[in-house]
């Protein structure tokens, strides 16, 4: 088990930007996929971005790409999304997500998620 915790979200014109972080406790993070996912009121969760666990390899949702990019360090034990050209849709609580230790399955679906962080809101005003 990792234990996960947020930071960074906030309000934010359209067209700013936001870094969100994730702080990992224990000593797998370097061995575990790592996610983005957000979840808007009245909606699901949905993906957002996930990251292997050297960080070569991402993954995106198309509603994002290009505009936000899934960072991590592994001595920091920390992940980043770095959100850039906000709009009022990407409006949603923002959730880290952990997978599996050694799996290699990057963590682009619900299911692959073993633990979650609580959440940072992220709001864009028009």
């Amino acid at each position: 088990q990792v234990q996960l915790v947020e930071s960074g979200g906030g309000l934010v014109q359209a067209g700013g930007s936001l870094r969100l972080s994730c702080a990992a406790s224990g000593r797998t993070f370097s061995s575990r996929t790592m996610g983005w996912f957000r979840q808007a009121p009245g909606k699901e969760r949905e993906f957002v971005a996930a990251i292997s666990w050297s960080g070569d390899t991402t993954s995106y949702a198309d509603s994002v790409k290009g505009r936000f990019t899934i960072s991590r360090d592994n001595a920091k034990n920390t992940v980043y999304l770095q959100m850039n050209s906000l709009k009022p849709e990407d409006t949603a609580v923002y959730y880290c997500a952990a997978g599996r230790q050694f799996s290699i399955l990057l963590v682009t679906i619900i299911p692959l998620c073993e633990n979650w962080g609580q959440g940072t809101q992220v709001t864009v005003s028009s």
